[in-house]
């Protein structure tokens, strides 16, 4: 308990500096467009591969708990099955949902009007 409440104000406090510091910051100057690109493709890029490792582990948790309850009560394999089928849709639904925001990231680029000519 103790280790948690030590986690907790040490994670508030980094927090809190952090603001502190990124208030008493300058303004930047404006990012050049190719800078712009290639923070774009690295963002996107690690979102994606984060959202399909995510999504491998909760498909693969959630497998292996319905052949539990298949293996404990196999007269309830076919309700088990169904909502695992409609639980694997709703989970590789979320990382085609962060493709589809990768994609629009790098060819639509609705803020590099922003970013690009600075504000």
């Amino acid at each position: 308990m103790r280790s948690k409440l030590t986690g907790i104000v040490t994670g508030l406090l980094t927090v809190i500096g952090s603001t502190t510091l990124a208030w008493a910051a300058e303004r930047a100057a404006p990012a050049s467009e190719q800078t712009f690109f290639w923070v774009t493709v690295l963002t996107g890029g690690f979102a994606m591969a984060l959202a399909s490792a995510m999504a491998a582990l909760a498909q693969a948790r959630a497998i292996s708990a319905a052949l539990d309850g298949m293996a404990r009560q196999p007269n309830a394999a076919g309700r088990i099955q169904t909502a695992l089928i409609i639980g694997l849709a709703f989970i590789e639904s979320l990382a085609i949902y962060v493709l589809l925001i990768a994609l629009i990231l790098l060819f639509a680029n609705p803020f590099s009007a922003i970013v690009v000519k600075g504000g």
